[in-house]
């Protein structure tokens, strides 16, 4: 096995100036998100962004689901990594702060292939159909099963489920006094799930990647 290498934030800095950079629309975004203090923390990392965007390529998808859009950023990425005529539906509670998400949408011309659905993503994951190439999810975590659950029949062979913050802040390994036990049985179960093949990347608060077999 290869040493691993220690990303330290000015080696973070570096992987992240050495990417698909963040164009006006984007870095703009981030900077008004930036301004909301302390709800900021859910923003997606740019070099997470441009994952999403190269994930959505890749596999050439067409349909995709978001739960959880906050103000739009992660959206904007997987829009961006669409075709024309390609749809993301994006679940979110909040009409504030996805309004924020929808300014830039309509600047970076990707508006008109989101599908922004108001109202409890508990209740609306159970209303979506047909079938989906990619998933997001970067909701309430202790869901996590529940959607992997309700999304992962909806998604094609060989698609993509995509789960943010699975390493808890590096809190899924020893002991605290905030156990994130959430995080913890989420990644346990679909790890032993014999349906998908799944791979846990160090990028941001931890990202996992479930293919559909």
């Amino acid at each position: 096995m290869g040493n691993q290498v220690q990303v330290t934030d000015q080696l973070h800095d570096y992987m992240v100036a050495h990417g698909m950079p963040l164009d006006e629309i984007a870095t703009e975004l981030v900077a008004e998100t930036q301004g909301l203090g302390r709800a900021s923390v859910m923003l997606t990392t740019p070099d997470q962004a441009a994952l999403l965007t190269t994930l959505t390529r890749l596999i050439s998808a067409r349909r995709a689901v978001e739960i959880g859009t906050f103000t739009g950023f992660s959206a904007l990425a997987i829009s961006r990594g669409l075709p024309a005529d390609g749809r993301l539906i994006c679940l979110d509670v909040d009409d504030e702060w996805t309004s924020i998400g929808r300014k830039y949408w309509e600047r970076a011309g990707v508006a008109d292939k989101i599908d922004l659905r108001i109202g409890d993503a508990h209740q609306s994951v159970t209303e979506l159909d047909g079938e989906f190439d990619l998933a997001f999810v970067d909701a309430d975590k202790d869901w996590y099963i529940q959607y992997f659950e309700a999304v992962l029949p909806l998604i094609r062979p060989n698609g993509l489920m995509l789960f943010d913050n699975t390493l808890a802040g590096g809190r899924v390994v020893g002991v605290h006094d905030e156990d994130p036990v959430d995080r913890k049985e989420f990644n346990a179960h679909i790890a032993k799930d014999a349906r998908v093949d799944v791979v846990m990347l160090g990028i941001g608060d931890g990202l996992t990647l479930v293919r559909k077999k």
